[in-house]
């Protein structure tokens, strides 16, 4: 394997591992203000909608690309997910940090 390819499928990787915590964010963000959700910690929620997005969106690739699913890529998924979930909370909680550093309150 070339050193180019090599590079274009690590590209293609952490591509997917953005969209998919961008994703987790949005869904987190958007379900946690559902009346049974509002007392489970954000984390908790993001970290199930991870594990079930990820394994989700190797299924559909698989399904568009026509490849077999094997019970490893699904296994590969699981172990993802907890990498999307870190880069989806860690994102939130910067932003979360530097909108509470602008010392913003409301009247």
């Amino acid at each position: 394997m070339s050193m180019e390819i090599l590079l274009q499928y690590v590209t293609y990787i952490l591509a997917a591992v953005g969209v998919l915590a961008f994703f987790v964010s949005m869904i987190t963000q958007v379900i946690k203000e559902m009346p049974g959700l509002r007392k489970i910690q954000t984390n908790a929620v993001a970290l199930a909608v991870s594990l079930v997005l990820c394994p989700l969106a190797v299924v559909i690739a698989c399904q568009y690309f026509k490849i077999v699913i094997v019970w490893y890529y699904v296994f590969a998924s699981f172990l993802a997910a907890f990498v999307v979930y870190l880069v989806s909370t860690g994102g939130w909680e910067k932003v979360a940090e530097m909108w509470s550093r602008t010392k913003y309150k409301k009247k």
